[in-house]
């Protein structure tokens, strides 16, 4: 692939727009649900939660969140404008009965008050955040206190092997991502690394290995 084509597809991967941003949307929610529920269940959720997730990407996976407990409130944040019209049109249902509520947002500053979110998930973003400390710290604001902030993300390792991951994307080890949660005020509680098997955008099995790591505020 030439190096134009490599960054438009880095390019889509951070923020899906056009005809083929709802492609890649769609893509990434089949090559990532498994790490998306995985960071999920990790949240151990209780009923009556109020959620949060930060890039959720065309938001397929919502409905299995709902499935976790009852009377449950998910929001969700996003920066590409075609993701979050797709999020709200898979999830009209949830959307008209005042369950999900999706919102814009500019990836630095969370638009929520103080301590209003039982729970927090991300999954695939942190490449993506500009000033990592920054947005851990706004994290840290719009949690209650003792919340559950989940943060789940392919290995270095592994992601420096896809030759687009060499435009816009920051990559990170499970150490590297330590480090960072060491300048915040969070505890980490758990720390697992998995190894599965996923289609790469070439179409062939490869074994991805992602962490998900559990913080406590």
């Amino acid at each position: 692939m030439k190096q134009e084509e490599l960054q438009a597809i880095a390019s889509q991967l951070k923020h899906p727009s056009g005809e083929k941003g709802i492609e890649m949307g769609n893509m990434m929610n089949e090559t990532n649900i498994n790490m998306t529920k995985h960071s999920i269940l990790n949240l151990n959720i209780s009923n009556e939660n109020t959620i949060l997730e930060l890039g959720h990407g065309n938001a397929g996976h919502v409905e299995f969140l709902f499935e976790q407990a009852e009377k449950l409130k998910y929001y969700g944040l996003e920066m590409s404008e075609l993701m979050f019209q797709e999020a709200r049109q898979i999830n009209r249902n949830f959307v008209s009965q005042k369950q999900a509520f999706f919102s814009l947002y500019d990836g630095k500053s969370i638009p929520f008050e103080d301590e209003l979110f039982d729970k927090i998930f991300t999954v695939n973003t942190i490449y993506f955040w500009q000033k990592p400390e920054e947005l851990l710290s706004e994290i840290y604001r719009v949690l209650k206190p003792n919340g559950t902030f989940c943060l789940t993300f392919a290995e270095e390792d592994f992601m420096k092997k896809l030759p687009f991951t060499q435009f816009e994307f920051e990559l990170y080890s499970t150490e590297k991502v330590q480090e960072l949660i060491k300048k915040s005020d969070f505890k980490i509680v758990y720390t697992e690394t998995q190894t599965e098997q996923v289609k790469s955008k070439t179409g062939e099995l490869v074994e991805r290995a992602f962490t998900t790591i559990v913080l406590e505020k």
